[in-house]
């Protein structure tokens, strides 16, 4: 069962999300919160799966929110999935720095709403390759000066060359193919690069690999 946490100040989209969620057997709504403080007490309580947060709310913004959750070590296996009206904007590029797993606009199609939910719920990160190229053009417009990241210098050769190729926006099939390795192999790499650079998922793995400095923006 994947346990979902509603946190947005809008009574109508929450009973929305919920009716949506709720028809699903394998999904249950398991509290709803009007404000971020609200919010990040009841994934204390509850440990949710999933927390759709909205970004702008009263007392405590989504913002925010997903930063507390994602500081907290007793909520590690809380993925924070942020919910947004304007695409990929300024808010939810600092609600992924902040360590949100992805994000979906508020007007996205209930098929692919509900498969986004599954999808976070495994593990994997709403960030699918054209919203990373996205994000690659933000720091290639605007690149950051490079940051001393723990744990790059603990990374393997092979594992450098795969968060190069994550953060240009191939998907764990392409790295493969880019490499000639299996697709498992390919995100076994993945996986032990966010460990060891204490990446929560793929999103903050291809932030991290900017701010670190291990990738470059070509047009910089």
């Amino acid at each position: 069962m994947i346990r979902v946490l509603l946190i947005d100040d809008q009574p109508l989209i929450r009973s929305g999300f919920r009716a949506l969620l709720e028809l699903e057997d394998d999904i249950e709504v398991v509290a709803e919160a009007a404000d971020g403080a609200r919010g990040v007490e009841l994934a204390r309580a509850h440990r949710p799966d999933i927390a759709l947060v909205d970004i702008q709310m009263p007392v405590v913004d989504g913002i925010e929110a997903t930063r507390r959750i994602a500081a907290d070590p007793a909520l590690a296996g809380v993925h924070v999935v942020i919910l947004t009206n304007y695409g990929l904007d300024e808010h939810v590029f600092d609600a992924l720095r902040a360590g949100a797993a992805g994000f979906l606009v508020k007007d996205i199609h209930p098929e692919d709403f509900l498969h986004a939910v599954r999808v976070a719920a495994r593990g994997d990160a709403l960030l699918a390759p054209s919203i990373t190229r996205k994000l690659i053009d933000r720091y290639v417009s605007r690149p950051p000066a490079p940051e001393v990241i723990a744990g790059t210098t603990e990374l393997t050769a092979r594992e450098r060359e795969v968060v190069v190729l994550v953060a240009r926006g191939l998907s764990n099939n392409e790295i493969a193919a880019h490499l000639v390795i299996s697709p498992l192999t390919a995100k076994t790499h993945v996986n032990r690069a966010m460990t060891k650079l204490h990446a929560r998922d793929r999103a903050q793995l291809v932030v991290l690999a900017y701010e670190s400095g291990l990738v470059i923006p070509r047009r910089a």
